[in-house]
Parts: C-alpha cells; sequence; structure tokens
C-alpha cells in the first residue's frame, strides 16, 4: 500500500528486535539488531547496498519516535508501532508516518495480528529457524 520495498520490510520485521534484551527499556537494542542483520547479511539474506542501508537504518531508528524518513523506512517504523499489541499496548495513529497505517481498518488489524503474535513465516520456512519458546 505504501510503495515499501517488502524485502526490506520483511527483514526488518525480523532483526529491529531481535536483539532486546526484555520487553521494557531496552537502549540501543535497534542498533544491535542492525549489527546482527550486518552480520549475517551475505549468509542468510542478500540486499543490495542501498536497500541494506535502508533495513540498517530503519533498524537503528524504529525506537526514536520519529516519523520523517524514507516510504520504505516510514513503513518499517509503521509496522513496529502496529505491532504493539504484543505488548498490550493500542499503537497512535499520531505517531504512525504513513496514510495507510492511521487507516482505522488498518490499526484493527494490526492489533489482532500484533496480540496472537503472528511470526513471518519465512523465518521458519526459508531459514529453518524456531521461534517458539
Amino acid at each position: 500500500m505504501t510503495g515499501a520495498n517488502i524485502a526490506v520490510v520483511e527483514l526488518f520485521a525480523v532483526f529491529h528486535d531481535a536483539c532486546r534484551v526484555n520487553e521494557a527499556v531496552d537502549p540501543g537494542h535497534g542498533q544491535r539488531g542492525a549489527d546482527l542483520a550486518a552480520e549475517l547479511r551475505g549468509d542468510l539474506f542478500h540486499l543490495p547496498d542501498a536497500d541494506f542501508r535502508l533495513l540498517y537504518d530503519a533498524c537503528v531508528g524504529h525506537t526514536d519516535g520519529e516519523t520523517d524518513a524514507d516510504i520504505t523506512i516510514q513503513t518499517c517504523w509503521d509496522a513496529d508501532r502496529l505491532d504493539l499489541g504484543r505488548v498490550s499496548m493500542v499503537p497512535d495513529p499520531r505517531k504512525l508516518c504513513t496514510s495507510a497505517a492511521k487507516r482505522p481498518e488498518t490499526l484493527r488489524w494490526a492489533d489482532g495480528r500484533g496480540t496472537f503474535q503472528v511470526i513471518p513465516a519465512f523465518t521458519s520456512g526459508e531459514w529453518g529457524i524456531d521461534t517458539r519458546d
């Protein structure tokens, strides 16, 4: 809906919180997730340099509360904010970047998805990673 680079958004979903140590305040977790993506690039996934820069910047900046960026980065940040149902929070449309994310039907859909902790299929299917506790 936004015209974002889907490959970048999918990888953001995997890496932006991959190095969290808790679900509360965790300074630097976005940077750690970006650095993990850099370590695994070329082995686990491939992205051209420009696309990887978008992924890296989206991971690093996703907790800053900003809304002004490249449309792919905005879409990544919206995806993260729309997933707040996983920690029993409702997304604030004023903190979303894109008009697509602010739509009431998108907010309802995302809240349901986050609440039920949907995991991207390619993490287990393509990568063989078991994300279950």
